[in-house]
Parts: structure tokens; sequence; C-alpha cells
């Protein structure tokens, strides 16, 4: 996890130390080295690289330049987990021993299509010919790395990992017509620099597509071996090579642990992968809650089960008003399941950045989208729109839980991995009949569970565990966390505030106190990019309800009423 900056403007006469203003905002996001500077080769390019040292700590510094290609220039956020691989397949000169050297490698050999296909990793990056005055942006598949551009009509381009890295320089656009947006998954664009005064674009292709075959990609676990098994020992498979490669860090690594299914899967695989590779630390799990919540009881009998190095950070409402504000414009967005669940993620981060070593996190991020783990599938109408939605969740996912997961943890300095979201295993569970991924007995993921089903991986009454929305599940059973935040909100919006939002705000109209409290921060952080930065409300689908939080799911609805009633 890192941070990316560039600035492109032949008609602007703007010093470093004005980028260093907007530079600076994203220096959360490495913490241990920094770099601004003009590419000497390309005139009234400024590029910024802020350093979380993962692989290489001495020489993996950027903006990345090779003695055998000095008119490539790369600034890169991300992990290419096959570069070794890459590098004795090319047979590529290795100039430093971090892994997103073999991004110039591959691209000096064939061009930006021929490296980006041979990529298996998560990486937003820029990447600079000064020979052919060119300019390539890439963003991975899923947008596991943040990436924003922000444009105008005179040619004016900047890039930055977080859209707060580049709203400080919209002084510098003469005019109003701009815009400041994600830069879409799965895409690149190339970029003619030749031109006196703008940055024309040249190409925009889209070199992956969710839910599609992509058999030109690499795979770690070849097609033939998938063949001879089972389709749950691929499942366990692919997921079991998802972790592994994943542990590539010079850094230690911790996970995080609700005590659900997807987090107990993962530090499960990883204290089993640990023995396996002979770690030389056990692993450190850290879960979040309100006294007894749901969560932290399960995650302690996860963490007992697997023998880890267990943190259970505790948290009041005092904690929940105390950083409200901070997670909102750390998130950038007013999406209110959004911000719900990133607020205990938030105070999760903050902990492990300041009482721990771990550096690389992992979570269980995607298993929701992949494997159909939302509530509201039971009521999908049939397999194809159950399969369809969850390709729609994935392509968005960037939008909500991957921007939640992103930016909590980049807040703190830390590196998050998210196995579910590697390209192979998703491609091969989204090849499955959909009516095998549906819901099965009123058991949302039944697939999954049952594929890890007598491997003694997990408690059974764990990996069988009903589904606990984040912000529910690390709340008390009978006081959401949702409502702590309306009452902390309560006297902060008035109602004739409430009756004028509409009016006022056209897109995503606030139709509560807390949407509109959520909308008041963002505009005050961003002001009028609320369009660009949420284009609409995270809401589950097929079913009736005015709030986002499964709680109001009648099926989830049954399922916490007995919670509370067993506690009570």
């Amino acid at each position: 996890m890192c941070g990316i900056w560039l600035f492109y403007d032949q008609t602007s006469e703007t010093t470093l130390d004005y980028h260093y203003q907007a530079f600076h905002k994203i220096m959360h996001r490495g913490p241990d080295a920094w770099r601004l500077e003009a590419d000497a080769k390309v005139n009234s390019l400024v590029v910024g690289f802020h350093r979380l040292a993962i692989i290489d700590r001495l020489n993996g510094m950027q903006p990345m330049r090779l003695q055998r290609y000095p008119h490539l220039t790369l600034i890169a956020n991300g992990e290419i987990y096959n570069y070794k691989e890459l590098f004795a397949d090319g047979k590529f000169n290795q100039e430093t021993y971090c892994d997103v050297e073999v991004i110039l490698h591959l691209f000096a050999q064939g061009g930006i299509t021929h490296c980006i296909k041979q990529l298996d990793g998560e990486f937003a990056f820029c990447l600079i010919d000064a020979e052919k005055n060119r300019l390539y942006i890439v963003r991975d598949p899923f947008g596991v790395r943040p990436l924003f551009t922000l444009q105008s009509n005179s040619g004016f381009l900047g890039v930055c990992s977080e859209a707060k890295g580049l709203t400080p320089l919209l002084n510098s656009i003469p005019d109003n017509n701009w815009v400041l947006q994600h830069f879409a998954p799965g895409y690149y664009e190339s970029y003619d620099l030749s031109q006196t005064g703008r940055a024309k674009l040249i190409a925009r292709k889209e070199f992956y597509s969710i839910g599609v075959s992509q058999p030109e990609f690499t795979s770690i676990v070849p097609e033939s071996i998938l063949a001879q098994n089972t389709i749950a020992e691929n499942i366990r498979q692919l997921l079991t090579v998802a972790v592994k490669k994943r542990m590539m860090s010079e850094r230690k690594i911790g996970c995080l642990l609700s005590g659900g299914l997807d987090s107990s899967l993962i530090a499960a695989l990883l204290v089993k992968l640990g023995q396996e590779t002979h770690l030389c630390y056990p692993l450190q799990t850290f879960s979040i809650g309100m006294g007894c919540s749901p969560d932290i009881i399960a995650a302690r009998q996860v963490a007992e089960y697997l023998g880890t190095e267990h943190h259970e950070i505790i948290f009041d409402e005092m904690d929940v008003t105390n950083v409200l504000d901070d997670v909102i414009y750390s998130v950038e967005t007013a999406d209110i399941t959004t911000i719900r669940a990133s607020v205990a993620m938030y105070l999760l981060a903050r902990y492990i950045k300041n009482h721990t070593e771990a550096t690389v996190i992992f979570s269980g991020e995607g298993s929701d989208e992949l494997a159909q783990g939302y509530i509201y599938f039971r009521d999908a109408p049939d397999a194809s729109a159950a399969h369809h939605e969850s390709i729609r969740l994935l392509r968005n996912i960037y939008l909500y839980d991957g921007l939640r997961a992103d930016r909590t943890t980049a807040a703190h300095g830390l590196e998050l991995r998210l196995p579910f979201l590697d390209q192979q295993f998703t491609a091969y569970y989204l090849s499955l009949s959909p009516k095998s991924r549906q819901p099965n007995q009123g058991i949302e993921k039944y697939l999954l569970r049952s594929a890890f089903d007598g491997q003694a991986l997990l408690p059974e009454e764990i990996l069988w565990r009903h589904k606990e929305a984040l912000s529910d599940g690390v709340a008390s059973i009978k006081k959401s966390l949702f409502q702590v935040i309306q009452e902390h909100i309560q006297s902060k919006v008035t109602v004739d505030q409430l009756q004028t939002a509409v009016q006022n705000f056209s897109h995503c109209p606030p139709k509560t106190k807390e949407a509109l409290y959520y909308r008041y921060q963002l505009e005050k952080n961003f002001p009028n990019l609320a369009p660009q930065l949420m284009p609409a409300y995270w809401m589950p689908r097929w079913v009736q309800v005015d709030d986002p939080s499964a709680r109001f799911i009648t099926h989830y609805t049954t399922d916490y009423k007995k919670q509370v009633a067993t506690v009570a």
C-alpha cells in the first residue's frame, strides 16, 4: 500500500512547493519515505510517491527508473504476486528486489497490453515513456488499489490514489471544465504528451471484465489440475493459493477476525500455511466490538481454536462520536452503509498501527459479493438473477466495501490484502453453476461453507455461523451501531434542514438525518463532488427497505431477534 501522485499541465507555472500542498494529502498511505520531482525528460510533468516499504525496503523507492530503460518512469501502488516467475520466464536483469520492477521489464519487452495481461496482483500505476511522450494509467480488475483522475478540457491531467490529493489542484484550472472521478477498474488509458499544452487521450481500453472468461490471463493453478479435482477440492486449493501468495512480505502479517465465515477462513488458512512455511512469529488476529458483541465472542472462539496471538479492541459510543468526521474524510463518500461499517474498521486499524508491528493485514472482503453472502440473496427470483447480481456487486466493490477496506487501513499506514478477490479464484467460482452458488436451506454462501466442511480448519458452529452485518456484529445485539450514530447526529441536523435536503441535493438526496449529516461532511471536505465520489447509495435488491442495514430484512430480523431473546 503506497500513494501515487501525478500532475501534468504545460500552461501552469506552479512550483514543487505548490504541488507539495496537494501531494502531502496522501502522506498517510506511505509513512516510510516520499519523493516529489519534476520529470526531467517530459516537460511540465511532476510525479510523486509516498512509500510503505513491504518488499525491498532499501532499493524499492519510486519514481522507479532502471539503468536499462532510462526513458521509462514508474509510480505504482500494489503487489505483483507472480513477479518472481515473470523475472525467471523473461530472463530479465533485476536491478532491485521490488516486485513492481517487473512492470518496466514487461512493458519494454512488449508494450502495455503485453505487460498487463501477465500481472497477477493488485495494482494502480502510471508509466511514462519519455521516448514516445506517452503516459499509461492502469488499475487492477477489482479496484483493490484506489485511483482517481482529474482532467480538464484544456489538457490538464492529475492522477492520485485518493481524491483528497487532487482537490487542491482545482485552483490551478482556469475554468470549470474539469472532471474528477474514480479511474475504472480493469481499464488502462494512454495519453500523448507531445502536443503543446495538453495531455491528449489516445486510447481507453478494458483489459479485464469480471464474469467473462479470460483465458489469456496467467493462471497459478493450471486448468489441467482443476479438471482432475472435485469442485470442493478446487475451491479449497484456489483459496489456499490466494492466501499463500499474498503472504509475500518483509513486514509482519496480521489478520482481521470478526468470527464470521470469511475472516475466520482466511485466518485459519494463514495459520495452516504459516505452520507449513515455518513462519517465525505467531499470527496476530484482531477483533473489535462494543462489550459482548457477537463478533467479539465468535472471534475469541476462533482465535482459541487456531492458537493465534489475539487482540480484542473494545470501543464505546464516545469512540464512535470522536472519529465519525475523520472516517467520512478518510473514506471520501457519504454512502450510509459504507460509513457505518468504516467506523469500527477505522478504530481497529488505528489500534493495530499504534500497538503492534503488524503492517500487512489480511481481511475477508469480497466473499459476500462473490459467494452471495448478503441476506437479500435469499430473495433472488432465480439463479441467473443472483449470478448477475454477484457480478454487479464485484464490479462496484471499489465504491463500497473495497473502498472502506482500503481507506480505513491506509489512513493508518497499513496494507490490506484480500484473498477472496484473487483473479483465478473469482474466475473459477463464477464459472460454476449459478444454481450451486445460491443460498441453500436458508444458508448463504452454502457452497463455500460446504467446500471446507469436515476439514477441521474451523469449529463447525463458526463454519456455519449465519451472516452478521459488519456494523451490526461489532455492536451490542440490543443496540446496533447505526442507532448509536443516529443518536449522536440527532441534535446536529434540524428538521427544517432535512425537509429541504431533496431540493438542496438532487443527486442521491438524503432522506434521514444520518444521511444528511454524512452529506454535509462530504460537501465540507469535497464541495460539489458527491456525484463523482458516490454514484449511488448501496442498497439491497429484491427487498423493500428504506435503510441498508441487514437488520431491516425479514430473514435477518428473525435471526437477530432469536439472539436478543437468548441474551435477555
